[in-house]
């Protein structure tokens, strides 16, 4: 799912004077599921239970799947950090 451009401007809406999209904004319009993590913010903010937000979860996991997030996000294994 594409932001539009009042999605983009709700996520710059509480800075002063900066017109662009923070670096958490950037991250999550790239993995194309903005509006679903949006979503599944607000409920929690309104509800304060993730369990009660399983709809929007839902929603969410589904758009991550479908954009191959996991593939994209995974990483490698770094032998230095278990020494």
């Amino acid at each position: 799912m594409k932001p539009d451009a009042s999605i983009t401007q709700t996520a710059t809406a509480g800075t002063d004077n900066d017109d662009e999209p923070d670096e958490w904004d950037k991250r999550i319009l790239k993995t194309g599921c903005y509006q679903e993590n949006l979503n599944l913010q607000l409920c929690h903010a309104d509800k304060g239970d993730w369990r009660q937000c399983l709809k929007e979860m839902q929603l969410f996991r589904e758009c991550w799947e479908k954009n191959k997030n996991n593939e994209r996000t995974s990483t490698v294994d770094n032998d230095e950090a278990s020494k």
